[in-house]
């Protein structure tokens, strides 16, 4: 895998509160060596590993993309939501943001069902007019429950080659889907977390919206990039 330059600036980083951690107490000790200092009861990242592992990870997806792989981005809770579904549709990736149904990826045949049903109910949309109004509400109902939980996915069809997971300790049950059926993992991690269970951790603030939006800006560009790589080489 040839490694390329990612424009990773520790200034930039330090703007958006990268380096920021959770509370002294509140720590996994795996993380030791991913932590430079203490300030005011609050453990310091080292952004020069953030930097390393931050550029690992995007030579990586820029290979997979210029292979043609797909990608799954997750990232549920509130201060992730909206920056997960920005960058995925943006590269036009798969998401998960709302919720993460277990079962997701390890029981790939009811998440199949699921979304047929949901492209089915997306015809019948089309006659609404022509429905009942009970009817019409009813279809409606569905409608918005499956695009809240299925809404990013909607056009996968088969299992993502890689999955970029933000705040471990909060997707960690997709983590662990993926672990099961040995899909590689890109995972945002926090100073709570354990850096052993990703393929590639990247030590970050996971709490701070403009910190994960930097992490996802910088791997959906190289996504970008390896697609294009992808295009012009087909």
């Amino acid at each position: 895998m040839t490694r390329r330059y990612w424009n990773i600036n520790l200034e930039e980083m330090m703007e958006a509160g990268v380096h920021f951690g959770h509370g002294t107490r509140k720590w996994n000790p795996r993380m030791a060596p991913y932590i430079s200092a203490k300030r005011k009861g609050i453990h310091i990242t080292n952004l020069t590993r953030t930097a390393r592992f931050l550029s690992a990870a995007c030579d990586l997806v820029f290979d997979a993309a210029s292979r043609g792989k797909n990608f799954l981005i997750v990232g549920t809770k509130s201060k992730a939501a909206d920056s997960v579904a920005a960058a995925a549709i943006k590269v036009r990736c798969h998401y998960v943001n709302k919720k993460w149904l277990g079962g997701m990826l390890t029981n790939w045949s009811t998440t199949e069902t699921r979304l047929h049903k949901f492209r089915d109910l997306r015809v019948e949309a089309g006659k609404l007019k022509r429905l009942p109004k009970r009817d019409a509400a009813m279809l409606k109902r569905q409608l918005s429950h499956l695009q809240t939980y299925l809404g990013g996915i909607k056009y996968m069809t088969e299992l993502p080659d890689i999955v970029i997971i933000v705040d471990q300790q909060e997707e960690y049950t997709a983590l662990r889907e993926c672990i099961t059926l040995g899909i590689p993992t890109i995972c945002l991690i926090d100073t709570n977390c354990d850096p052993d269970l990703a393929d590639i951790s990247i030590p970050a603030n996971d709490d701070a919206i403009a910190s994960i939006r930097l992490i996802l800006n910088k791997l959906v560009s190289a996504i970008c990039e390896g697609r294009s790589s992808y295009i012009r080489n087909r």
